[in-house]
Order: C-alpha cells, then sequence, then structure tokens
C-alpha cells in the first residue's frame, strides 16, 4: 500500500518553514490503519520488550493500539501538567522550539524492557527526551519506532544506538 499517497503535508505548520507531515488520512481509512499498524506490528517483531511507550498525541495513537495489537501494556509521555501523579521531567528542542515532557514516576520500573514508538521521526528531540525519562526510571530501550521517518533531517542521529525501525521513510 502506497502510504506517501495518503499523508497530507500542511506547509508552514506549525510555524514557518516546517513542512508538517499529517497522518490523519490514513487514520481515517480502515485499510491504510490497519495496515500501519500490522507494518509496525512487523517491524518490531524482532525486539524483545514489555512495556511500549509513546508520546502525546500521535505517538498515543500509535503506541496504544500497538500494544493492544501485541498484547503489552501501554505508559504515556505528555507534556507538562497534564499528568495527575507524581512525575519526573524532561525539556527537549523540536525543530521549531522546545517544550517539556513528563512521564509518571511508576509508569516504568527499573529493568524493564521499553519500546518506545511515535508517529513522525523528525529532528529526534522528543523521542530523545523519552529515551531520557524511560532511562531516568531505571527502564531499558529494546527499541524505538515510527510510522515515518524523515531521513533529510537525520533525527536518527540523536537516538542513540538504539534499534531504530520505521515504515515509512522520506528523503524529501
Amino acid at each position: 500500500m502506497d502510504l506517501t499517497a495518503r499523508l497530507r503535508v500542511i506547509p508552514d505548520f506549525p510555524t514557518a518553514g516546517v513542512s508538517f507531515k499529517d497522518i490523519t488520512p490514513l487514520l481515517q481509512n480502515p485499510q491504510a490503519w490497519q495496515y500501519c499498524i500490522d507494518s509496525l506490528k512487523e517491524a518490531c517483531g524482532g525486539l524483545e520488550f514489555d512495556l511500549i511507550v509513546a508520546p502525546e498525541a500521535r505517538g498515543f495513537i500509535l503506541g496504544s493500539t500497538l500494544a493492544y495489537a501485541l498484547g503489552k501494556g501501554f505508559a504515556p509521555v505528555r507534556k507538562a501538567g497534564k499528568l495527575p501523579g507524581p512525575t519526573v521531567q524532561g525539556e527537549y528542542l523540536l525543530e521549531y522550539g522546545s517544550d517539556v515532557l513528563e512521564i509518571h514516576k511508576d509508569a516504568v520500573t527499573p529493568g524493564q524492557k521499553v519500546l518506545i514508538i511515535d508517529d513522525v521521526l523528525a529532528t529526534g528531540g522528543t523521542i530523545a527526551a523519552t529515551i531520557d525519562l524511560v532511562r531516568k526510571l531505571g527502564g531499558i530501550i529494546a527499541g524505538v519506532g515510527f510510522l515515518i521517518e524523515l531521513n533529510y533531517l537525520q533525527g536518527r542521529d540523536q537516538l542513540g544506538d538504539y534499534p531504530v525501525v520505521s515504515v515509512l521513510c522520506l528523503d524529501a
């Protein structure tokens, strides 16, 4: 299935110069959505893990659906002030600014193997911060997975030596 034909590209969003890759059309099409989850499931099939962690908001959609499909647990990473319990924080840079992410202090147990999932790997800032949060809690990163990787932004270089899987890699 040609997933690129089902992406919506929105120029200058959220700021001038950014070309936002919108996965909403993929989510709206049942066959494309199922193909996305099946492809992520296959791409992550060789990784051994106990829990999926994903940042908001589209990471929640992919991560929780994949966790369900694989029979794994799920833990959310949210922007500061959105989680109700005690949290740990990490600051990160985006291609258009900076922000703070949080995870519940009890979301990951020491030694637990974690797969991190998000929709798009751009500059790597969000996922690098998510990796740091999991590591602060004593989690072991089993791998990192994405629906889309924007190769031209070289975000993979920010993620260390962890296994990285992407369903769709875009060069422009």
